[in-house]
């Protein structure tokens, strides 16, 4: 439709993939499904349930009756209640026994946890990609000279793939944290209205047993193991907190790498990819902005922000059960999911089209690095009989002057000629150009490059080898 508001995030920015997970097709669809599990479980637990009911209800979980299900909603203003009676239409020989001693949480929130957890699953996916390209990037430039900078000023040098392996390392925190979030995925369960099982303790004729079996059954027909021992209505609101701090930390680690490809394309190093019929600019033809860094950057303070939104729905719940989180998560939870899909796509695209200039780099490193060489050059003079004192005075002087000649007249740095041409440091230019090579001031990077790879990384890449590959969607 083009006369109403659609979610940028959903019509620009995420996949497919991740869209369909928190479409109606598959919330509704998974309603059903646990309709059936429920019947099968009260069935299996000895009430009276026909298999012939439970196969009705089966045969229409995918074909789902829309418009009954919206007309009725229209009368009754109640989404669950509205299903049910589509469902129900549709199998009326089941229709007894659909959502036999449940209450709307069995489906909504059941539903809820069951879509975050393959969505959480989708990310880990995209995150072992992302990890993969970085770790490609870092071996091939593993020995590539840059400067270091610290506040952003420049510091003792590094490599191009020690760098790089600073932004695998957040993304390797991150996939633990995705980890054990799955690791203790939990369903809600049967619990009833205010988390009790009154309502099931009654259709097993006080039978406790038969209750805890319930939930048993249920969470093993729909793939979980366990369920949460207590709850009111609702599973607790904290777990919407845990998914999206996860997805936060996501967004935090993009963040940092999508600002570093912003600074460094300004100092033209390195580049994100640029299409050859790409605009840069509407008005400045020449311009290649890095868009989708930009993009990154965008949507990750979204994701940052947006997760204040479960913890403030989490700390304000009263006693079992409060309507006041409905109509925040609808909006909260699945545009988070959304956008950090769109973010760790963004970032695979980048990542696998990182466009490196050495040239460019070793210029500007050949403009700073006689400053960070000087007490190298000081210490081979004294070796060759000068006064250290002395040196390091007129050292001083000559950086000083060299500073001037590049910051007020931005002319090359000349402190090497400056040295070679005072005979008290007994020392020539090609010898000063020779202390200068940028591989003697990168310290351990190529080997802690190389180091990390192989025991941290590679590790993680084998383990879910699986996962990694796939084209992914750059819509805009």
């Amino acid at each position: 439709m083009k006369d109403s508001y659609v979610s940028p995030i959903n019509s620009r920015y995420a996949s497919s993939e991740m869209k369909y997970l928190f479409s109606p097709d598959k919330k509704f669809t998974t309603w059903r499904r646990l309709w059936v599990a429920l019947a099968e479980s009260e069935k299996e637990l000895g009430l009276d349930i026909s298999e012939e009911q439970i196969a009705e209800m089966r045969e229409h979980i995918c074909d789902i009756n829309y418009e009954t299900a919206e007309a009725k909603e229209k009368e009754i203003r109640h989404d669950v209640m509205s299903h049910i009676f589509a469902y129900g239409e549709q199998c009326p020989e089941a229709k007894p026994i659909i959502h036999l001693g449940a209450t709307s949480c069995y489906v909504g929130d059941n539903t809820d946890i069951i879509i975050m957890t393959e969505a959480l699953k989708l990310v880990h996916k995209r995150l072992v990609s992302v990890i993969e390209e970085l770790s490609n990037f870092a071996g091939e430039y593993k020995a590539q000279p840059t400067l270091a900078f610290t506040h952003f000023q420049p510091a003792q040098p590094t490599t191009v793939g020690k760098r790089a392996t600073l932004w695998i390392q957040d993304l390797l925190m991150d996939l633990e944290s995705v980890e054990a979030q799955l690791e203790k995925t939990k369903l809600l369960g049967c619990k009833g209205t205010t988390g009790t099982q009154a309502s099931f303790l009654e259709l097993f004729g006080g039978n406790h047993e038969k209750c805890k079996e319930l939930d048993k059954k249920i969470a093993e027909k729909m793939g979980y193991s366990e369920c949460f021992a207590v709850s009111g209505q609702t599973y607790p609101r904290k777990l919407d907190y845990q998914m999206l701090s996860v997805l936060s930390g996501i967004a935090q680690s993009a963040y940092k790498f999508s600002n570093d490809i912003r600074l460094l394309q300004h100092l033209k190093q390195v580049e994100e990819p640029f299409e050859k019929n790409q605009v840069g600019s509407s008005a400045m033809a020449y311009k290649r902005n890095p868009m989708r860094s930009e993009r990154i950057s965008s949507l990750a303070r979204y994701v940052i922000v947006d997760a204040l939104n479960p913890a403030i729905t989490a700390s304000t719940q009263w006693f079992e059960r409060t309507l006041d989180d409905s109509a925040n998560k609808r909006i909260s939870v699945p545009e988070a999911f959304l956008a950090v899909d769109a973010i760790l796509c963004l970032y695979k695209n980048v990542a696998s089209g990182l466009v490196v200039y050495p040239k460019v780099i070793n210029r500007q490193f050949m403009q700073e690095i006689p400053f960070m060489a000087t007490e190298n050059i000081m210490m081979d003079a004294v070796k060759r009989g000068g006064d250290r004192q002395e040196l390091h005075e007129k050292i001083r002087r000559y950086s000083m002057q060299a500073a001037k000649r590049v910051k007020e007249d931005g002319e090359e740095n000349n402190l090497p000629e400056l040295i070679a041409n005072d005979n008290s440091f007994g020392i020539t230019l090609p010898e000063i150009y020779e202390l200068l090579k940028p591989e003697k001031f990168v310290g351990r990077s190529k080997e802690q490059t190389e180091e990390f790879l192989e025991n941290c990384v590679k590790p993680v890449l084998k383990k879910y080898a699986s996962e990694i590959g796939g084209e992914v969607e750059i819509t805009v």
